[in-house]
């Protein structure tokens, strides 16, 4: 992400040393904040590939299916938080935050079709858990349709975002860095553990709703 003052800024007057701290100063959060968001796409990348080959047979596969998407949650709500984070102080005039700059407006415009789309797909799935099977309703042909809406706009926001999650992570786990550097590193890992932590309760809190899925065939 570009750290260029946005066109129409206010500039800072600082010596030349002063300036190049009080920078470092104003792009820690935006830079915190943008890591913490790669670790959640990361782990989320890996959880939605594994979703991916249940979808190819979902038949034979539904409890999967279903198991990784409740673990999808908690990482999924990481993410939203820290990207509407972003949203929120950049918009309401953080300077740091406006400093760093927003996202390419393109990203921008598909950004709202994404939570929506993500949401959908989400709701629709626990629906169908809380329904059971054989009692679909609505819910299946909504959650099929809102997938692929899903998947058509979070492939693009993944072609946008896939080269840079793993220069981010790996900046995040750069040795030399100072001690408090790597403190904060170890705060993100730690929270987006938590993120995966919540989702394993969410799986375990709703085993009771999952069992009966246990003997489905020909699901979708």
């Amino acid at each position: 992400m570009s750290t260029a003052l946005p066109r129409g800024a206010p500039a800072v007057e600082l010596g030349d040393a002063g300036a190049r701290t009080g920078s470092r100063a104003r792009l820690r959060g935006p830079r915190g904040n943008e890591r913490l968001t790669a670790w959640a796409a990361a782990v989320l990348f890996v959880l939605l590939a594994i979703e991916g080959v249940t979808i190819l047979r979902v038949s034979s596969l539904i409890v999967p299916h279903i198991t990784v998407g409740l673990l999808l949650i908690g990482p999924v709500a990481l993410k939203l938080a820290s990207t509407g984070y972003r949203f929120v102080r950049y918009y309401t005039g953080s300077a740091p935050y406006q400093q760093a700059g927003p996202p390419r407006l393109p990203l921008r415009v598909l950004a709202p079709f994404l939570v929506v789309a993500t949401l959908a797909v989400l709701a629709t799935g626990i629906a169908l858990l809380v329904e059971g099977p054989g009692h679909y309703g609505p819910w299946l042909l909504l959650h099929k349709a809102s997938f692929i809406v899903w998947f058509a706009v979070a492939t693009v926001h993944v072609l946008a975002y896939v080269g840079r999650v793993p220069r981010l992570i790996a900046k995040d786990l750069s040795r030399g860095r100072p001690r408090s550097s790597v403190r904060r590193s170890w705060a993100r890992v730690g929270v987006t553990a938590l993120a995966v932590l919540a989702g394993l309760a969410l799986v375990a809190a709703t085993s009771t709703l999952v069992r009966p899925w246990l003997v489905v065939r020909g699901f979708g």
